[in-house]
Order: structure tokens, then C-alpha cells, then sequence
């Protein structure tokens, strides 16, 4: 099992954030996670990562259970993690390479000597992922597409068990979402893929190897279960309180909203 909650509840500031969430994921699983802004998804992922402890409920997560067993960095070296949140944290001088490297030891910056397979394998995946050439490049001069491909890289080095993609291609154009999400679906067809978990708030970016999602909403689950069954323009009508259709193209959900049958165009 990779994770699992029953009825967690997040009271922060006197509010309750999250409330009686009930989801498992288990190993293999690629899950995407679905909300508008507000919805509570970073609160979840934050507990998800032990930066919260829930208020009522239980927390499992990769075989610890929140409160019975040490969590901190022992968990957080299991999990790879791309966010907005951790780039802002990054040295912008540092070189993409060394931002690699920095993966393989859980750290904000490079402090350890790395040993020549743990720069093999940072080369490797700069390789794999079409980011070599710009491996000696100070961070701050790539663009946002590159810098993304690079996070994936460096969530990658500590071989995790669960790799979560938070909102990884907000803010870049067509072409270079497309590239990070073409990154994303590389990751999931390995045979060695970690169980994924995909954070948006756009149905477009969610792939075929998403194949299961939970829609999140204030703070609560809304339904979870096959993403071709939760992608649809019933549930989503009734999740956005308005009427949504929910076109398929390449296996991947295209919402818009849907017009009144008696209005003529």
C-alpha cells in the first residue's frame, strides 16, 4: 500500500480544512488528484509529505503510520516531490546538473561530494529526459519548461517510492506543457515507475496513465474511482454546479461548458 486515509480530518487556524477524507492508493497505481484553486489539495499534500499531521483520522503512508513510527526525512527521502514551492527554495545559481545531484541526498543545495554512480545516474536521466545540454547552465537562466524537466530529474535520484507532480506545467506555454507532460508519460511506462500522484486544476493535462482520480472539493472528496468515470460531463456538471461536457482526444479529458439545449447559435 502506498497510502491510505481513513476519514482524515485538517483543522488549521480554527478551520477545517480537510474533512473525513477516505482514499487509498497501492503500489502501481497512477492517481490524479483534481480541484479548483481552494479545493485543499496543497493541505493534502502537505500531510501527505508529514508537513501535517492530521487532527482526527489516520494517516498511512509507504508503511508508516502517522503518530506510531518516525516520519520527518526518513519519509521525505521516499518521496520525490515537484512543486513551485520546492523551486522557489532552490539556488538559482546552481547548475541544472547540480540541482540533479542535489536529489540524491533530500537537500537545498549541494554539500556532499557525490559519488561517481550517483553522477552517472544524474547524467542519465539529463540524458534520458533531453536535458543534457543544458546540464551547466545556472538554473535561474532556464526556462520554466527546462527548470521543470529538471525538478523530475532531481525527484527521481532517490529512486522514490511515490513521486508527486504538483501542478507541474502551470504557467508554460503549449509547447513546453506538452515537453514536461511528455517527461510525465516517459516516467509512468517504465516497468520501475514509482506510483504516481498528478495535482491540476485542468482536466487536459491529466494522461492515460492517470487512470484513476479523486476530485477534491472544500476540502472534501467529491468521488474517487476510474478517471473516464470521474472525467465525465455528469460528475463534473454536478461537481462545478454547472453544466460541463467533457470531450475525449488521445485519451485525455477536454472540458467545456455546455451550451442549454434551446439556445441557438
Amino acid at each position: 500500500m502506498v497510502l491510505q486515509l481513513e476519514r482524515a480530518s485538517l483543522k488549521r487556524n480554527g478551520e477545517w480544512i480537510l474533512k473525513d477524507i477516505d482514499w487509498t492508493v497501492k503500489k502501481g497505481e497512477h492517481w490524479a488528484l483534481y480541484g479548483l484553486n481552494g479545493a485543499g489539495k496543497t493541505a493534502l499534500l502537505n500531510m501527505l509529505c508529514a508537513y501535517y499531521f492530521p487532527t482526527t483520522g489516520k494517516v498511512t503512508v509507504l508503511g508508516r503510520e502517522f503518530g506510531k513510527t518516525e516520519l520527518g526525512e526518513m519519509l521525505r527521502r521516499k518521496i520525490g516531490l515537484v512543486s513551485a514551492a520546492l523551486q522557489q527554495k532552490l539556488y538559482p545559481e546552481d547548475s541544472a546538473f547540480e540541482i540533479v545531484l542535489s536529489g540524491a541526498f533530500a537537500s537545498i543545495g549541494l554539500y556532499e561530494s557525490p559519488s561517481q554512480s550517483v553522477r552517472e545516474k544524474a547524467i542519465a536521466l539529463l540524458e534520458e529526459f533531453g536535458s543534457i545540454h543544458y546540464a551547466d547552465r545556472r538554473y535561474e537562466t532556464l526556462s520554466q519548461g527546462e527548470k521543470q524537466k529538471v525538478l523530475i530529474s532531481r525527484a527521481l535520484m532517490a529512486d522514490p517510492e511515490l513521486l508527486i507532480l504538483d501542478e507541474p506545467v502551470t504557467g508554460l506555454d503549449f509547447i513546453a506543457r506538452e515537453q514536461v507532460l511528455e517527461t510525465v508519460e516517459q516516467i509512468a511506462k517504465k516497468d520501475s515507475a514509482p506510483s504516481m500522484l498528478y495535482v491540476t486544476h485542468h482536466a487536459e493535462e491529466i494522461l492515460p496513465a492517470f487512470s484513476q482520480t479523486l476530485l477534491l472539493k472544500k476540502g472534501e472528496v467529491f468521488a474517487l474511482g476510474k478517471t473516464r468515470e470521474m472525467m465525465s460531463g455528469e460528475v463534473l456538471s454536478e461537481f462545478f454546479d454547472m453544466p460541463v461536457q467533457a470531450v475525449w482526444t488521445d485519451g485525455r479529458p477536454y472540458l467545456s461548458k455546455k451550451k442549454p439545449a434551446n439556445l441557438n447559435v
